[in-house]
């Protein structure tokens, strides 16, 4: 995949790929992830074209994924959306053929929760941005990349609410703003508004827009509003714009300081920072909230999947007292 005259399709290819994605708005994570894939479904067929191959081709690769490297179902099921995607949406071939591939079972996995004394501990071992943001996942369930992609305007302090723009599937959505963070975001955006004004005076201050809003309005990417309420400690250079910008905060940033925080606590459970967005969900269906108002919070498009918060509400087997506690 150099660049060699023998692979110069697939290289093409692959910038159609990334052209179709961004033309119907899908994230960077997604436009990264079917990219991946199509490029190892070409690797996979000796770097031959995928519009010369059909339905036992795709079959091979998504068995193999199983068979051979054992990832789970959703990464088989991802892997084949990205050829669903390339065979429709790029090659403009029907896909009736794709649709009978088999997808693969997900298992039902109950999420891991931290009980109130486990947050707080966890959260007492952590410090600085790292942890403002943690607790921000956990008191208003917003997801790791959504927390992070949060920009000043979002945070609105009047109405006690944070929108999220563009979450997963590109919908929006109010979350609750926690009355315990109101002094510690205030403090962070005025913090923004400080670095933001000394990167404006050293020819800085630039952040990306989402879609094409910087062709709409030239000027918004430098505007305080539109910065990351968690910003980037660097700025960096667009190569195209030549605009000297800053980015949000990196994933790995958070996720280390809490996986270490985890340790330090001495929890046996594998928490993570999706696990402070399960534990937000499952302690609001304690305090007595009803179902279909988690499900908004946290942006869920089918109340199926917020439903898997009620099995962990049930202690030990669905909810059953054990004859040993009655000897």
């Amino acid at each position: 995949m150099s660049g060699s005259s023998g692979d110069s399709r697939p290289l093409k290819l692959l910038a159609q790929v990334r052209q179709a994605i961004r033309v119907r708005h899908y994230s960077r994570r997604t436009e990264e992830a079917y990219v991946y894939w199509v490029r190892r479904y070409i690797l996979f067929h000796g770097l031959r074209h995928p519009a010369e191959l059909g339905e036992a081709d795709v079959t091979r690769f998504v068995s193999s994924l199983a068979v051979e490297r054992r990832v789970s179902a959703s990464t088989q099921n991802q892997a084949l959306a990205a050829l669903l995607f390339l065979y429709r949406e790029v090659l403009g071939r029907p896909v009736g053929w794709l649709a009978r591939v088999v997808h693969a079972k997900r298992s039902v996995r109950i999420p891991v929760v931290l009980t109130r004394a486990e947050v707080r501990g966890v959260l007492g071992r952590m410090q600085g941005t790292a942890r403002l943001v943690a607790s921000l996942l956990y008191g208003s369930g917003v997801r790791l990349l959504e927390g992070l992609q949060l920009r000043v305007k979002d945070v609105d302090f009047g109405a006690n609410e944070i929108i999220v723009r563009g979450g997963k599937g590109d919908r929006d959505r109010h979350t609750v703003l926690p009355d315990a963070l109101r002094a510690d975001l205030e403090r962070q955006c005025e913090r923004v508004r400080q670095l933001h004004a000394r990167d404006c005076a050293e020819g800085a201050g630039w952040v990306e827009l989402p879609h094409a809003l910087a062709e709409k309005y030239p000027n918004a990417g430098r505007e305080v509003g539109w910065q990351w309420m968690f910003p980037a400690t660097r700025v960096y250079l667009h190569p195209r714009t030549r605009q000297q910008r800053r980015h949000h905060l990196h994933e790995t940033v958070v996720q280390r300081a809490l996986r270490e925080a985890v340790g330090a606590s001495g929890l046996t459970k594998p928490a993570s920072c999706h696990t402070l967005r399960h534990s937000f969900a499952t302690h609001l269906l304690e305090a007595g909230y009803d179902i279909r108002t988690i499900q908004e919070l946290l942006g869920h498009r089918d109340v199926r999947t917020t439903m898997i918060y009620t099995h962990v509400l049930k202690r030990g087997g669905l909810g059953v007292r054990s004859p040993a506690d009655t000897l």
